[in-house]
């Protein structure tokens, strides 16, 4: 269960007490959660009017933030192609895993300075976060166009020999070259037909030279068989061949095309691989970056909820939970029967949403303390 619960309820005489009495009801009386202490530093409270303008402003920045870091996740996954099961331990925040970076969560003052307003710290992670979406844009860009054409190059090597390339199967010596009247044609015969195209080859148009034919290579279904004629006899022999479900391929020999798509293949799979490697390590940097931004957005919605519902002076415990998948209904009955006082109109409803001017909650459940989900289940996989 990687669901967690960021709270926050007004100090008691002490936060510490408040951390207790949740601890109490929480844990030691049943298992209804794993509990850490969230530690928001001292930051600069502003006016009234700014607070309410910034709820709703971080609002709408968590939103982002979070879409970010899912698409960073899910394109890490989508490069990782095979080794998927790889991904989770790819998706580290400061060199730990999810888990353990929230539940020790530290103000980053380096990143995002205390000493700066809210807003500002707000629009550093705005203005961070929004440069890692759009490298993630331009880089996934390049990726996958290098990908996409080298897909269709392998495509066009695979399948039915009815429809891929045959460069790599046919050489220099199966066709007859540079002559004025004759031309080799190649054709996909299935191999329920095999009798029948010995029989037939040389009757399907006038000037078939006999015994002409080879078999150059099989798949499943088919064989791919080599005949001379005039060239005079192609239509003839193309529209013949046809009648008895024999494929004719177009397909010219051509020594110098042959070579220049194996080197643009060879080309193309040399700088997959070269981009792979770096892109990996930028996907996983700049996860880690946003990650961290996202929770820094939370404990900038906890703190800025938490003075305008508490009020002044600054005095609330921000606390993590991580609710026991099991007794999570439980869980919310137990903190709504010990924070139910701090708010008497959440008492008909706990699990509606609501609107009050200001709090940005109409999106969100509302209960009497301060609430929001942090959910590390970040990717989608099909």
């Amino acid at each position: 269960m990687t669901e967690f619960w960021l709270i926050s309820a007004p100090g008691e005489k002490t936060c510490q007490q408040t951390w207790d009495t949740m601890m109490m009801v929480t844990t030691r009386n049943n298992n209804l959660s794993s509990n850490s202490k969230f530690n928001i530093p001292d930051l600069k409270v502003g006016t009234l009017d700014i607070l309410v303008g910034l709820s709703d402003e971080l609002a709408k920045l968590d939103s982002f933030v979070e879409s970010v870091v899912k698409k960073v996740a899910q394109y890490m996954a989508d490069v990782l192609e095979d080794s998927r099961d790889k991904v989770q331990e790819n998706l580290l925040a400061n060199g730990v895993d999810l888990v353990t970076y929230i539940t020790r969560f530290q103000w980053d003052m380096a990143k995002y300075p205390i000493k700066q307003s809210l807003k500002n710290i707000s629009e550093i992670i705005s203005k961070q976060v929004s440069q890692i979406d759009n490298d993630l844009k331009a880089r996934a860009s390049a990726y996958n166009n290098l990908k996409g054409n080298l897909q269709n190059l392998e495509r066009k090597n695979a399948g039915s020999l009815l429809t891929r390339s045959l460069a790599d199967i046919v050489k220099k010596e199966d066709f007859v070259l540079e002559s004025e009247y004759l031309v080799t044609m190649l054709v996909v015969v299935p191999k329920a037909s095999y009798a029948d195209w010995q029989k037939t080859y040389e009757t399907l148009a006038e000037m078939v030279v006999p015994r002409s034919t080879n078999l150059l290579f099989e798949d499943q279904e088919s064989g791919l068989f080599s005949v001379t004629l005039f060239r005079k006899a192609i239509d003839d022999f193309r529209h013949k061949a046809r009648e008895f479900k024999f494929t004719v391929r177009d397909f010219q020999y051509n020594e110098v095309e042959m070579k220049a798509d194996k080197e643009e293949m060879t080309r193309l799979s040399t700088d997959k691989k070269k981009q792979f490697g770096p892109l990996v390590r930028w996907l996983k940097v700049n996860f880690s970056e946003a990650f961290i931004a996202w929770v820094h957005i939370k404990a900038l919605r906890v703190f800025v909820e938490s003075v305008l519902r508490y009020g002044l002076p600054v005095n609330f415990q921000a606390m993590l939970l991580q609710p026991n998948k099991k007794n999570m209904k439980k869980l919310r009955e137990v903190l709504y029967d010990l924070y139910k006082h701090l708010d008497s109109s959440a008492a008909t409803i706990i699990d509606a949403p609501m609107d009050i001017p200001g709090l940005n909650l109409s999106q969100q459940e509302y209960y009497p303390y301060v609430y929001y989900k942090i959910d590390c289940n970040l990717l989608d996989f099909k």
